[in-house]
């Protein structure tokens, strides 16, 4: 049956990966994949001889010899817990696992997406005063580089762009722009805890803390954006002056800088509630989420109030808030492959294959630049992390990294969990495809795999080289 759950779990992940060629969206095998996996398991209990204990981090002893069901005595009590009984409340802990993150993307997505509606990314075009390409692809990286650490490398990426096709007529000049900017908007993802999904993943998953993280990946996060666009800034895509668009647009709303401040800062203010409260991040950015929605609808009805109510724009206000609007644009289909991916993964795990992997894996890699850690085991081999950064540019670093959540068990803060932040989370700029800001940045602009390839992937691979050694240095420092 194991055999069985593992060519579901390669078939489904194989349709994830060629979503694009046969026109499937990846949320559906996803969900497929999560189903079949977990009814194999239900199937076949009665015949797994081992079983993951995930709140303890280690496999279970004399699984097998567990009867099915509980055994009762005769007032009804449990005398021993049965395999299925184990089964569901370890569905019932991973789905709560993944259920924080859902609900905390949710928050943050809605957040944005109000932001948007009062036109407040508009504000980020003020700063751009000048024509010389090289001196525009800087501010562009480092806009995309804090942005991302903020409101997540995705929903940075669609903004640049969005700001990028607003003042840049020439589409072969933009792209060139639109590749560095997911260079550098992975990076930025990469060293804050609500920059990517993959470092909201771990974050939650307390593998890292929010200080350790920029402490350990601030410095290699920013080589890996700032070599590509130091190197990039000397080829003739960036020489010369550009021929900015002026565009006669429709007047800001007098709310948009305030919208935009107030959402970024309330998700900025997310880990600093975890630190003083200790509860999950998902609870803070549901008070965050709060706090915007109060103002926006505050600044909705302002708004209302002072146009002509007999306007079409007026009738629509008055029935639309600017929360319900929000909520209708965020990206379900995200979040129910995230549900789908994070619980198939965690199929595997329970069954303790990706923890039996991971010690295959490391036996047959060499231990690259490890240090012997605290209790006398040695760490995860360098390689093998690299590796995986590097697998990212091929597959989704959102399973890889819940992959690794089930395979690798160094307590919190291991400088492992870090490293794999950093490579996952940067590793994906090595192919258009290889991250979420690549492949909406390959929609919006219309980019070619081979292009990309060809013109960008070697800058990529650069920073990412480049970053990873920095990591090796710093780490050293903690």
């Amino acid at each position: 049956m194991e055999a069985a759950i593992i060519l579901v779990f390669v078939f489904g992940y194989l349709a994830i990966t060629m979503e694009h060629s046969i026109k499937i969206d990846k949320l559906i095998p996803a969900l497929v994949m999560m189903a079949i996996c977990w009814a194999l398991i239900a199937l076949g209990l009665d015949g797994f001889t081992q079983w993951f204990d995930s709140a303890n981090h280690s496999l279970m002893e004399n699984f097998g010899g567990l009867p099915l069901n509980d055994v009762l005595d005769e007032s009804g009590h449990v005398v021993t817990s049965g395999k299925m009984s184990l089964m569901e409340n370890t569905l019932l802990h991973h789905l709560g696992k993944t259920c924080e993150i859902l609900v905390f993307l949710l928050g943050a997505m809605t957040i944005v997406e109000i932001i948007d509606y009062f036109d407040g990314f508009s504000t980020i075009k003020d700063f751009i005063k000048t024509k010389k390409k090289s001196k525009i692809l800087w501010i562009f990286a480092i806009l995309a580089f804090i942005l991302s650490a903020i409101i997540d490398n995705l929903t940075a990426t669609i903004v640049l762009i969005s700001i990028l096709q607003k003042i840049v007529k020439d589409r072969s000049v933009r792209i060139w722009y639109a590749g560095l900017i997911i260079i550098a908007a992975n990076a930025g993802g990469a060293w804050s805890p609500i920059g990517d999904v993959t470092t909201t993943m771990l974050w939650i998953g307390k593998k890292v803390s929010t200080g350790h993280l920029v402490g350990y990946l601030l410095l290699p996060s920013f080589l890996c954006m700032a070599v590509p666009t130091f190197i990039a800034s000397f080829l003739p895509a960036f020489r010369g002056d550009l021929d900015v668009e002026e565009v006669v647009e429709k007047p800001k709303s007098k709310f948009s800088g305030k919208m935009l401040y107030l959402g970024l800062g309330a998700i900025v203010f997310v880990p600093i509630f975890k630190m003083v409260t200790h509860l999950p991040p998902y609870v803070g950015m549901m008070l965050s989420l709060a706090v915007v929605a109060i103002f926006a609808e505050i600044y909705s009805n302002a708004k209302f109030s002072m146009t002509d109510h007999d306007s079409e724009e007026s009738e629509a206000a008055a029935h639309h808030s600017p929360v319900h609007h929000s909520l209708s644009k965020i990206e379900l289909p995200s979040i129910l492959f995230f549900l789908g991916i994070l619980m198939a993964v965690a199929a595997l795990e329970s069954l303790g294959i990706l923890f039996n992997f991971a010690g295959s894996l490391q036996d047959s890699m060499p231990m690259l630049g490890t240090e012997i850690h605290p209790g006398g085991h040695e760490g995860v081999s360098d390689l093998v992390v690299l590796l995986l950064g590097v697998g990212s540019a091929v597959i989704d670093n959102v399973p890889l990294v819940a992959a690794s959540l089930g395979m690798f068990h160094e307590p919190m803060d291991n400088e492992l969990w870090h490293f794999i932040a950093y490579s996952a989370g940067t590793g994906g700029s090595m192919l258009i495809i290889g991250s979420a800001a690549g492949v909406v940045a390959m929609g919006m602009e219309k980019i070619d795999f081979f292009w990309y390839l060809k013109k960008i992937a070697w800058l990529a691979l650069i920073g990412f080289l480049v970053g990873a050694v920095a990591f090796m240095f710093t780490r050293t420092l903690f």
